[in-house]
């Protein structure tokens, strides 16, 4: 497996700085933010990705992907971005999302979702680059395992990818929801996205019902069962990048993490990932 290292919450270092931090911590690259607030702006995307490429080099580090805000082909920049993703290796392409509402039309978006999906996997084959859809959690079309397979059914794989995230299918899917929704989507496993979380009490609602927020943890410290995760994708003979999201920042981490707490956290996550590994 290839590691790399989520660049998103490393945004007030210059790509200098978080390749020296990702090297440093032990990661093989990184996964770049090519999007809005991103490293790479995306109307600087073939500029952008050159330089980038050319720091990482420099660091010995790869950028494999990179994560962007592309959900159709007619979103700022689609082209470029797919064209400097192919002319400077990075393979993989993080699509962004598509928000679920009203509630009643979930079958009416995922059909017009997989018409949008159609248009980028076209523009991937003439790049040779391929789309990935992030299984997230909460209001989206792609949220957890077997709505993500409903989006992907009927695409090849190899035509787009499924990127698939512990946390966010044990959200989504409690007990064995992750499992399940992994097996689904197995055949389009292409991108591997690791942090972990807990479930906490929060307020009560107007109706004094008890209600319960998560906050991210250490990857050994939460719920999301990763042993097992880990064990499902080498029954799969997955052996392809794995992103560490390192979402220690803001009122969601168990802790607002500094920069270089950031990147001491993310070096002992990479340790304990890899010793799951054997």
């Amino acid at each position: 497996m290839q590691f790399v290292l989520f660049t998103d919450n490393l945004a007030d270092l210059d790509l200098a700085g978080a390749c020296r931090g990702a090297r440093e911590a032990g990661f093989d690259g990184l996964d770049l933010t090519l999007r809005p607030g991103g490293h790479v702006k995306p109307e600087e995307a073939e500029v952008g990705l050159s330089r980038a490429k050319e720091i990482a080099d420099r660091t010995g580090l790869a950028i494999p992907m990179a994560s962007t805000a592309v959900t159709d082909l007619d979103s700022p920049h689609a082209e470029a971005i797919f064209a400097a993703a192919a002319h400077y290796g990075a393979r993989r392409l993080k699509l962004g999302y598509w928000e679920y509402r009203p509630f009643g039309s979930l079958a009416r978006q995922i059909d017009e979702v997989r018409g949008k999906l159609e248009r980028l996997v076209r523009l991937g084959e003439k790049y040779r680059v391929l789309p990935c859809v992030h299984c997230h959690s909460g209001r989206l079309v792609a949220a957890g395992g077997p709505l993500l397979y409903l989006v992907l059914k009927g695409f090849k794989p190899g035509e787009v990818g499924a990127y698939v995230d512990p946390m966010h299918m044990t959200i989504e899917g409690g007990v064995s929801g992750w499992e399940l929704g992994l097996d689904l989507v197995s055949p389009w496993i292409a991108l591997v996205g690791v942090k972990n979380f807990r479930w906490l009490p929060g307020e009560r609602d107007r109706h004094g019902q008890a209600r319960y927020r998560w906050e991210y943890t250490p990857l050994s410290e939460g719920q999301a069962p990763l042993p097992e995760f880990f064990e499902r994708l080498r029954e799969l003979r997955y052996d392809g990048i794995v992103s560490l999201h390192s979402e220690y920042k803001g009122a969601t981490s168990f802790r607002r993490l500094t920069t270089p707490e950031l990147l001491a956290q993310s070096a002992a996550d990479l340790k304990y990932l890899k010793g799951l590994l054997g």
